[in-house]
C-alpha cells in the first residue's frame, strides 16, 4: 500500500469509529418511555376535559414531562389535585417526574391533564391524540380514548 492509501484508510477507519461512538444504541433509539391506558373523561356543554395516562419509564434516568400538546384542544395543561385538610384544589404545574425504571400515575385525585377549548366536538367513543413532550428530547404522541364522565 502506499502512504497516501495507508493515511486515507486510517482517516477513514477513525471516522467510522468516531461516527459509532456517537450513534446511539438501539434502547435509546427506540426511547425508553411508554404510555398505557390514555383515556380522557368527557364533560358536557365544552367543559374542560380530565386526561389520565400511565407514563412507564425503562431508562435508567428519571424523566420530566414538561408540555403536552393536542390538534384537537386550543389548550392542554398538566394539573395536581393537592389536598389542603378536609379541601382539594387543582393547581397548575409544570413537570411531573416519571421516575427511572418505574411509572408515573395520571390519574383521578392526582396528576392529570386539563383539555380546554375543543377544537370540534368530541364525544364518548372518539379518539384524541394527545402529544406528551419530556426532558430528555423524546415526544410520544398518544392516543386517548374519550370516555363518559363516569369514566366507561
Amino acid at each position: 500500500m502506499t502512504k497516501n492509501l495507508k493515511s486515507l484508510t486510517a482517516a477513514f477507519g477513525f471516522a467510522l469509529g468516531t461516527v459509532a461512538a456517537f450513534a446511539p444504541t438501539a434502547a435509546q433509539a427506540a426511547g425508553t418511555l411508554s404510555a398505557d391506558n390514555a383515556w380522557v373523561r368527557w364533560l358536557p356543554n365544552n367543559l374542560p376535559a380530565g386526561g389520565y395516562v400511565t407514563l412507564k419509564n425503562d431508562g435508567d434516568k428519571p424523566v420530566d414531562l414538561v408540555d403536552v400538546s393536542s390538534d384537537a384542544y386550543g389548550m392542554v395543561m398538566l394539573h395536581q389535585t393537592v389536598s389542603n385538610g378536609s379541601t382539594q384544589k387543582m393547581v397548575m404545574v409544570h413537570k411531573a417526574t416519571v421516575p427511572a425504571h418505574g411509572t408515573l400515575a395520571i390519574a383521578p385525585g392526582g396528576y392529570h391533564l386539563m383539555l380546554e377549548q375543543a377544537k370540534h366536538k368530541i364525544a364518548p367513543g372518539d379518539t384524541v391524540n394527545v402529544k406528551l413532550h419530556f426532558s430528555d428530547g423524546e415526544t410520544l404522541d398518544t392516543p386517548f380514548a374519550v370516555k363518559s364522565p363516569a369514566g366507561q
